[in-house]
């Protein structure tokens, strides 16, 4: 089923970070964090292991509160924007044997905070339905959730964070349960949301997203924000990596000598 959204151009900043500062047991994980996400972007999270990514990402979504700052989601304070976003989690706890199928699992995405529980509507089983459609997974709609690959599972937990129509989708290391043959097939049905979309993805995965992202941010306790897709030396100096890991698949960036 063709997208019924809109392709859209950048046209205003959808997210907006000033000056956030965020710790865990008085410890900092993020220091004077200020960057502006406009609408449209591919967002890359990227950073070393305990650098703040998923701190960050979480901040953004209201999951958590800054100690200082301030963080506005399509002009409102987390989680006021809620019913405009899609989550994926890293860690998405559903049991594979708990025979529930992956339309009941999208359908799982109508439940929003302070609606009450009840059968769901013709409406949401046709928007459930056309969001399978969309990530190519419509003849999968009866089968059980467990008896899916992990990319087709990955899928089915997209296609719940889509069938409320969001503005962003957040994704947390989208990949991790996906092989290697199946990761650049899931980049490019990213890509073709992006069209609509806004998403910010954190990931590892940089050889992968070079060709999709428009943007990305290294994190590590403060973020340095670059709205192109290329590595910086000061990202390179961030990410304490060695150059070849993160140099390639960006071959327009000359990096500095290690």
């Amino acid at each position: 089923m063709p997208d019924t959204k809109p392709v859209f151009q950048k046209l205003k900043n959808i997210i907006k970070l000033k000056n956030v500062w965020f710790s865990y047991n008085g410890q900092p994980v993020l220091k004077e964090v200020s960057f502006d996400v406009r609408q449209g972007e591919f967002l890359a999270i990227i950073g070393p292991n305990g650098g703040g990514k998923t701190t960050l990402l979480k901040l953004m979504l209201g999951l958590i509160k800054p100690d200082q700052g301030a963080i506005r989601v399509m002009g409102c304070t987390p989680p006021l924007s809620s019913p405009n976003i899609g989550y994926v989690p890293q860690d998405v706890h559903i049991n594979s044997r708990f025979p529930i199928s992956t339309l009941d699992v999208v359908l799982m995405g109508r439940l929003r905070h302070g609606r009450k529980l009840s059968r769901h509507s013709a409406k949401d089983r046709r928007d459930a339905l056309q969001a399978i459609d969309k990530m190519g997974m419509n003849g999968f709609c009866d089968h059980r959730i467990g008896e899916l690959s992990g990319g087709q599972r990955q899928r089915i937990f997209i296609a719940r964070a889509l069938v409320t129509n969001p503005e962003i989708l957040f994704l947390d290391e989208p990949t991790s349960s996906i092989d290697t043959q199946g990761q650049a097939d899931f980049f490019d049905l990213l890509k073709h949301l992006n069209r609509s979309i806004t998403i910010v993805v954190v990931s590892h995965d940089l050889m992968m997203l070079s060709s999709h992202i428009k943007s990305i941010a290294c994190v590590n306790q403060k973020v340095h924000y670059h709205d192109e897709a290329e590595i910086t030396d000061e990202m390179v100096d961030m990410y304490h990596c060695p150059v070849e890991l993160i140099a390639h698949g960006f071959p327009h960036r000359v990096l500095k000598k290690h």
